[in-house]
């Protein structure tokens, strides 16, 4: 049985938009300006591990086709990851939710472009080990609305944006979340592990 991880870089108010700059948001690009020496060292070496402790990865199109024109058109050549974690994410079996792409840039990805929730579901049985969601906020909203989330991970950044996409921007109740773990990473960011209580 496969376990949906939400894994999500945050500011401390929440913010999940833009955070290379690369979006033109006016408050755009925080990664960059406050990670750098231990903490992006510690951020990689998490990362890593846990994309090569996944199954699966599960993607909506735009976050799918953004990740993939970057990381197949220069190598997957990234100051922020290691070639080990790039290696993973390129052979790692993808599954895109998308109404509109046809044809995914990646090898080794299948498209999910019927009933979400079922087909989600069934992605659930099918898989053995987690299935990591990044980026893909609007699928996560889907994902959360649907009590299809098991596990939530962020890692929280040392700055607050005061606007901006979070992950929880809008939902159509309250979500229970139990903290699993807690610990810091580098000198100033700090990953939180939630599991999501079940009804």
């Amino acid at each position: 049985m496969g376990k949906i991880v939400i894994s999500s870089n945050v500011t401390l108010d929440g913010v999940v938009r833009d955070p290379d700059g690369e979006e033109g948001f006016e408050r755009g690009g925080w990664f960059h300006q406050f990670v750098g020496g231990k903490d992006l060292e510690d951020w990689v070496a998490r990362e890593t591990e846990e994309a090569l402790g996944a199954a699966a990865l599960l993607l909506g199109g735009r976050t799918s086709e953004w990740f993939a024109a970057r990381m197949l058109s220069r190598d997957g050549a990234d100051v922020r990851v290691s070639p080990e974690w790039a290696n993973r994410v390129k052979s790692i079996p993808k599954y895109v939710v998308s109404s509109t792409l046809e044809g995914p840039q990646w090898s080794n990805a299948t498209v999910l472009n019927g009933d979400v929730v079922k087909e989600i579901s069934e992605l659930k049985r099918k898989v053995d080990g987690e299935i990591l969601v990044y980026g893909s906020y609007q699928l996560v909203r889907t994902l959360l609305e649907q009590d299809l989330v098991d596990e939530l991970r962020l890692v929280v950044f040392p700055v607050v944006l005061g606007i901006g996409q979070r992950v929880f921007d809008e939902t159509s109740d309250k979500k229970a979340l139990n903290l699993v773990s807690t610990r810091k990473i580098g000198d100033g960011l700090v990953f939180y592990t939630y599991e999501f209580e079940k009804n």
